[in-house]
């Protein structure tokens, strides 16, 4: 009865989301053969390289880094080679000596140097990477040759040079006395692209480097238009107004069906990019109790949220991080959907339902709990209320909280909640991200872990397996981890995320990145 209520839920959001009246498709409104019409939520924002307020799909247009993460591993890109010592805790980089800034800077040793600095000046900032925390000095040997000496090694480093922030290059004329916490004068990069025009809220213009150093894209033009509204965004596509919608957080599972199955439209989906989850405050009210986090994680029904909320598109998890992340493939035995068992395992914790109860109790003090959300995300909202459902049945008073972002990121920081929703940091971040963010205060698994035993011996074997190199050590490390977190029953994971896009027939090799949060612009191209 109650999976019909929430898939009865389920299908109403889905009526709601197609009340919009679609038009006959159209052609795109440029009616130019080299332009890409995008669409974005949100401004591009500041798109400080060094920073995170910007839009990572725009800052990935702008800037390159030293190398370049690919399906592949790690490959060249400003740097044509690199030489790592026998210890691994010396980098040296041998420069590409045929790139230019924008505005027309050399790209040498002095300039990247310039920039690891600025990244440097601010690195409290950048807390979340341990590459940050690790780097001894940077040194130029000479004018195309960089060397970075860390203080411990540390496997990750490549990566972590790799993504799309902080470590990407600005031209150092940007700079504010020689660095950028404090804001950019320009946004100049090495980029396959230059941005030509913002017009604040309404539309970003990129232009093709006409002096790029590598192969020019296809697409001489991409325009970006902001659209808010989920609805507006699909009837824009249908017209032809735009050409692509990208990004798990950009299109839901009823989008995909539709245009699934319409002529002129193609919807692409990657494999497994991160892990939806509840993350339960150990040190909070009944969560302080192993056994009530342990029955709570065979109270949730994956499969009817996998099938009825994203029609399959998550599929349902087992665990923290799936075991194709590296390091991942662990033994371990998933906790099984079971309301029995859960109300055996709260029988057993003291949490009693008396005669005539609804709400179980121990010691006279009801089983309440309060799961935070974010007021911007419907399908937080949507979980959250089927939770409070199947729970009651079990005799959990669920109470639901739903906060705007900052707020909501702000509890999450200060360990202010009971139960709030979590995303780990997805490929390619991970494991090294989501697990360095257990050891500090990052987002809410610090707090989380606090009411732990193991806390100390966790946060010190994260830090461990991050600077070993021994991959049998390492290894040992993340199992441990991953073991005594899941026996904990500190997380539980819910479905596995995949990146979408839905686009026009007209766009042609439309991929994916390792990087789930950028957009691979300059390997599409635009037929007829």
């Amino acid at each position: 009865m109650l999976r019909r209520i929430l898939l009865c839920l389920f299908l109403c959001l889905a009526l709601l989301g197609a009340a919009a009246v679609f038009l006959p498709h159209a052609s795109a409104a440029t009616g130019d053969d080299e332009t890409l019409v995008y669409v974005n939520f949100r401004d591009i924002r500041d798109l400080n390289p060094h920073l995170y307020a910007g839009e990572l799909y725009a800052q990935n247009l702008l800037y390159e880094s030293l190398v370049r993460i690919t399906e592949k591993g790690i490959e060249p890109w400003l740097a044509e080679k690199w030489d790592i010592s026998e210890d691994g805790r010396v980098y040296t980089f041998f420069l590409r000596k045929d790139v230019f800034f924008t505005d027309g800077e050399k790209f040498n040793a002095a300039a990247a140097k310039a920039n690891f600095d600025a990244v440097l000046d601010n690195a409290a900032r950048h807390g979340w990477l341990e590459m940050v925390r690790l780097m001894d000095k940077v040194e130029i040997v000479d004018d195309y040759t960089l060397r970075i000496s860390l203080k411990e090694p540390y496997f990750p480093m490549l990566i972590e040079l790799g993504v799309t922030r902080p470590m990407r290059f600005i031209s150092p004329q940007c700079m504010k006395n020689g660095t950028t916490k404090d804001g950019v004068t320009g946004l100049v990069g090495t980029g396959a692209y230059i941005l030509a025009e913002n017009v604040v809220e309404q539309k970003a213009t990129y232009v093709r480097n006409q002096k790029y150093w590598g192969e020019k894209p296809a697409i001489r033009k991409i325009e970006v238009r902001v659209i808010p509204d989920n609805q507006t965004r699909i009837l824009a596509l249908e017209k032809g107004e735009i050409d692509l919608i990208y990004g798990k957080n950009m299109i839901d599972a009823e989008t995909m069906e539709k245009f699934s199955a319409m002529k002129g439209f193609k919807t692409i989906l990657s494999e497994p990019v991160s892990t939806r989850m509840l993350l339960l405050n150990t040190t909070r009210g009944a969560l302080q109790d192993v056994k009530v986090r342990q029955a709570l994680q065979h109270a949730v029904d994956k499969v009817t949220i996998s099938e009825g909320l994203f029609h399959g598109i998550e599929s349902p998890a087992d665990f923290l991080l799936a075991k194709t992340v590296p390091y991942c493939d662990v033994d371990l035995k998933p906790y099984a959907y079971s309301p029995e068992e859960a109300a055996r395992i709260l029988d057993e914790a003291g949490w009693k339902r008396e005669k005539g109860q609804k709400i179980r109790t121990r010691d006279g003090v009801p089983l309440q709990i309060t799961i935070l959300y974010n007021s911007n995300s419907v399908p937080e909202k949507t979980i959250a209320e089927y939770l409070q459902s199947e729970w009651s049945e079990l005799g959990i008073d669920l109470k639901i909280l739903g906060e705007e972002e900052q707020s909501y990121r702000d509890r999450q920081k200060a360990g202010d909640f009971d139960i709030v929703f979590n995303i780990s940091w997805g490929t390619p971040y991970d494991p090294q991200s989501s697990l360095s963010a257990m050891r500090t205060v990052v987002y809410g698994d610090y707090a989380a872990q606090l009411g732990l035993k193991e806390k100390a011996k966790l946060d010190e074997s994260i830090l461990k397996a991050l600077v070993s190199t021994d991959m049998k050590e390492r290894r040992e490390l993340f199992s441990y981890i991953l073991t005594t977190l899941h026996e904990e029953a500190v997380y539980i994971p819910l479905t596995y995320e995949r990146n979408r896009a839905v686009f026009r027939e007209r766009v042609r090799n439309v991929t994916f990145n390792p990087s789930q949060f950028e957009v691979p612009f300059e390997k599409m191209s635009l037929g007829e």
